[in-house]
């Protein structure tokens, strides 16, 4: 038995058949949105590889059923470029080297996403805590917070960091 809900997904609306079952990251990745980027890895909830954003709010899709998101507004990393252009979070991770295999950076920047639109200007302390749901076995963090703490003195029209 398959259910019809409706995701607004990075700006568009979509109207999708799903099984009660399914969650939100089966059916971002799935044949229906072939949204590639939000990863599956442990699919518990401990490693944030599935981080989106829901109605603004960072949440593992692994532990949402698709069912649950219905009628809420969903952006994923595919959605941080707009008109072909990287965003700040996206140039930020690239410049400070905070991509190693890449497996967690789409996670890792949608909980950054979220961190900085609710508090654009962060300490190094409220970025670690801002990240903490994610796990990333290559870079040992350091790059991954220099790269949000870039990204957000570009959303703020700053250049370099603070110490």
């Amino acid at each position: 038995m398959k259910m019809v809900i409706h995701l607004n997904i990075n700006g568009k609306e979509h109207e999708l058949l799903v099984k009660p079952n399914e969650t939100l990251a089966q059916v971002l990745r799935g044949p229906q949105l072939n949204l590639t980027g939000t990863k599956q890895a442990c699919e518990l909830g401990d490693c944030g590889a599935c981080t989106v954003l829901m109605n603004g709010r960072a949440v593992n899709s692994c532990l949402v059923l698709a069912a649950q998101a219905d009628g809420s507004e969903i952006e994923t990393v595919e959605g941080l470029a707009v008109e072909g252009r990287l965003s700040p979070i996206q140039e930020a991770f690239m410049e400070d080297g905070a991509i190693q295999c890449g497996f967690c950076s789409p996670g890792m920047m949608m909980s950054a996403k979220a961190l900085l639109d609710k508090t654009p200007s962060p300490t190094r302390n409220q970025i670690r805590l801002g990240i903490a749901g994610n796990l990333c076995r290559c870079t040992g963090y350091y790059k991954i917070v220099n790269a949000i703490e870039t990204a957000a003195h570009h959303y703020n029209g700053k250049e370099g960091k603070s110490e």
